[in-house]
């Protein structure tokens, strides 16, 4: 299997399984080894008190792709620390991209970044995940190596 193989497998396979992204209606925009671009539109029932959107919202966003980018190589792999820089509010039915990138990965630990941004090409939010592998497969595959 191609990593791009491996990668659109496990993408698929998580979001089969993802019910809180899902309900969102995240969508993936694009997938590969240590990357995912995710995107979301912003609903009125996720605006807050000052109209914009919630910035748990943002977070889960950014998370969710941080997750596919970190989960591409069909290791299960966690986020064990995560955080986010507001820089702009997402509008009402504004499209919100997230574009996690692997920075750095060494034996079982991760560095993703992740870069929000508006429909106009604004910085919304920057997000910086730590990730950690365990052991197991997202799918079964020959060769498990965790």
């Amino acid at each position: 299997m191609t990593p791009q193989a491996r990668a659109e497998k496990v993408a698929e396979t998580m979001l089969a399984n993802d019910v809180a992204t899902r309900s969102l209606g995240i969508e993936i925009v694009h997938i590969a080894p240590g990357a995912a671009t995710l995107s979301m539109r912003v609903g009125d029932q996720m605006l807050n008190g000052h109209s914009i959107c919630h910035g748990g919202y943002i977070f889960t966003l950014a998370d969710s792709a941080f997750a596919f980018a970190c989960n591409s190589y069909n290791r299960i792999t966690l986020a064990q620390q995560n955080q986010i820089t507001y820089m702009a509010p997402g509008q009402a039915g504004e499209l919100l991209t997230a574009t996690a990138t692997q920075t750095a990965l060494s034996g079982r630990s991760g560095v993703y970044d992740v870069m929000v941004t508006g429909g106009d090409g604004r910085m919304i939010a920057t997000m910086r995940g730590l990730s950690r592998t365990i052991r197991g497969q997202v799918f079964p595959e020959e060769g498990d190596t965790a």
